[in-house]
C-alpha cells in the first residue's frame, strides 16, 4: 500500500515511524514532512493545505491512503475535497468530514453539540462582538478563574483562563473589540473553570465502530510546576495514575458513545481520531474540548504503545470494519520530553545546528520543528525534538528521556525537567 502523511511535526513523525514498520506498507510519503520523517519515507514539499498539490502528488505516486496529522486541512474540508472529486474518491482518507471536523473548528458548535447529546462539559455561553455588554455581565455570574475560548482555530494559543474578573474582561474585549485572534476570536465562548486533573483520551472511529487508545495526559505551560505561557506541549505521559478502569469507562459510556451516536444521529461522517480532552473532577469525567485528530505530544506516547500494525487500524477505519481487529497495548509507560526553542512559546530563532542525534540510545527521538540542509538537521520551529521513552515504571521511562535531553545539544536549548514528577507524587499517593 502507498501512504501519504500529511504534516510536518512530532506526530507526523511518530505516525511515519510506527507506518513505516508495517508488512503492509509498499511506499511512505510525507508532505511536507520535516527530517526526522525523512527516515521514515519520502518527503515532498507541500502544504498539508494546497488540496490541488496534494491531488496531483496522489495521482503520481499511486497513493492508496492519505492520513490526516493537523487540524487545518481537516477543518478546510481535505475529506470532502478527496470524496467529491471523481479521480480520488476511491482514496482512503483517515481523518473526518469538514462538518465532523467542526468539533475543533468551532468551540461553540462542540458545546453546543455536547449539550444536544448530554455529553457532561462546563456551564457556558457564546458571545460576540456585538454583545460584549452581555459577555461582560455573564462574566460577574462566574467564580474565578475564568475560561475564554475563541471559536475558532488559533494554532493552540486560542485559549485564556484570567485569575481575576478585571483580567477576565479586559481579555474578553481585547478577544471580540480588538481581534486579539483575527477573525478565529470573532465568537468567544466563556465558560465555567472545572476544578480536578486534566488528561487526554483518544478514540479511532470508522464512523460506525470505535477503539478507545490509551489516555495520557500532556504539559501545556513552558514553565516548570505548571507555570508561565501555554505552550504546544512540552511534555506527555501514558497511562496516567488517576485514570484507572473505573473513570475510563465512565469516559467510554458518558463521553465517548454519546459523542459517536450524535454523530451518527446528525448524519456526520467521522472517519479518523477523536481528541477528548477531559478533567478528572473528583472521579467524574467531564469534556472541556474535542480535537479532529490526535494531540501533539500525546501522539508520540499514545503510538507507540499501539503494537498492533497502526496501517492495519487505518485500513479497517476506511472499510468500516475496526471491529474485527485486536488492538494490542503496551502495558509499560511512555513518556517524552520535549526539546524547545530559546524563546519559545514567544520570539524564537530557527536555524540552530542540532547534534547529538546519534549519541542517544533507550529512547525514540521523534523530530517536531526540524528541516535538514546539506545532511545537516536544523531547528525549524519552537517545539523541535520529542524524545519519548518505555519503563516498567515511570521513574524508569523519564530517567532515559531526560539522559537524551542533555546528550542532544542545540543553541538555547530549553526544556522541562520536571515532566511525570506531579503523577509520580500521586501515584505514590494513591499507593498508600
Amino acid at each position: 500500500m502507498n501512504v501519504l502523511i500529511l504534516g510536518n511535526g512530532g506526530r507526523e513523525h511518530a505516525f511515519a515511524h510506527k507506518i513505516s514498520q508495517s508488512k503492509k506498507l509498499e511506499n511512505l510519503f510525507i508532505a511536507p514532512g520535516n527530517a526526522g520523517t525523512a527516515l521514515c519515507g519520502t518527503n515532498v514539499d507541500i502544504s498539508a493545505t494546497d488540496f490541488e498539490a496534494i491531488k496531483e502528488l496522489v495521482w503520481q505516486k499511486n497513493i492508496d491512503m492519505v492520513v490526516v496529522g493537523p487540524e487545518d486541512p481537516l477543518v478546510k474540508g481535505i475529506y470532502d475535497f478527496f470524496k467529491n472529486d471523481e479521480v480520488l474518491k476511491d482514496i482512503a482518507i483517515i481523518g473526518p468530514s469538514k462538518a465532523g471536523a467542526q468539533l475543533e473548528g468551532s468551540k461553540d458548535f462542540s458545546k453546543e453539540f455536547m449539550i444536544r447529546h448530554n455529553i457532561p462539559t462546563a456551564r457556558y455561553q457564546t458571545f460576540t462582538k456585538d454583545t460584549l455588554q452581555e459577555g461582560l455581565k455573564f462574566l460577574e455570574t462566574l467564580s474565578p478563574p475564568y475560561v475564554l475560548k475563541a471559536d475558532g482555530l488559533a494554532a493552540g494559543k486560542g485559549v485564556v483562563i484570567p485569575e481575576t474578573l478585571d483580567e477576565a474582561k479586559k481579555e474578553l474585549t481585547e478577544m471580540l473589540a480588538n481581534a486579539k485572534f483575527g477573525n478565529a476570536s470573532a465568537k468567544v465562548v466563556i465558560e465555567e473553570f472545572l476544578k480536578g486533573i486534566e488528561l487526554s483520551v483518544f478514540v479511532l472511529t470508522d464512523g460506525k465502530h470505535y477503539k478507545i487508545l490509551p489516555a495520557a495526559k500532556d504539559y501545556k505551560r513552558i514553565g516548570e510546576g505548571d507555570v508561565g505561557l501555554n505552550t504546544g506541549g512540552m511534555g506527555a505521559v501514558s497511562p496516567v495514575p488517576f485514570a484507572d478502569a473505573a473513570f475510563l469507562k465512565k469516559v467510554e459510556e458518558r463521553v465517548a458513545i454519546p459523542t459517536l451516536k450524535g454523530l451518527q444521529q446528525e448524519n456526520i461522517i467521522y472517519k479518523g481520531f477523536i481528541f477528548i480532552g477531559l478533567m478528572n473532577c473528583g472521579g467524574e469525567p467531564q469534556v472541556i474540548e474535542y480535537n479532529c485528530r490526535m494531540g501533539d505530544p500525546e501522539t508520540e506516547v499514545v503510538i507507540p504503545r499501539i503494537k498492533t500494525d497502526l496501517l492495519e487500524l487505518f485500513e479497517a477505519v476506511a472499510n468500516e470494519n475496526l471491529h474485527n481487529i485486536k488492538l494490542d497495548i503496551d502495558e509499560r509507560i511512555a513518556t517524552t520530553v520535549m526539546l524547545v526553542s530559546g524563546g519559545y512559546p514567544e520570539d524564537y530563532e530557527k536555524n540552530k545546528i542540532i547534534s547529538g542525534l546519534d549519541k542517544t540510545s533507550d529512547s525514540i527521538i521523534f523530530h517536531a520543528g526540524t528541516k535538514l540542509e546539506n545532511d545537516t538537521v536544523l531547528t525549524n520551529g519552537g517545539r523541535v525534538i520529542a524524545i519519548t521513552s518505555f519503563g516498567n515504571t515511570m521513574e524508569e521511562a523519564i530517567a532515559k528521556s531526560m539522559k537524551n535531553a542533555e546528550i542532544i545539544s542545540y543553541d538555547k536549548k530549553n526544556y522541562r525537567k520536571d515532566i511525570g514528577q506531579d503523577l509520580i507524587a500521586l501515584e505514590k499517593k494513591i499507593n498508600e
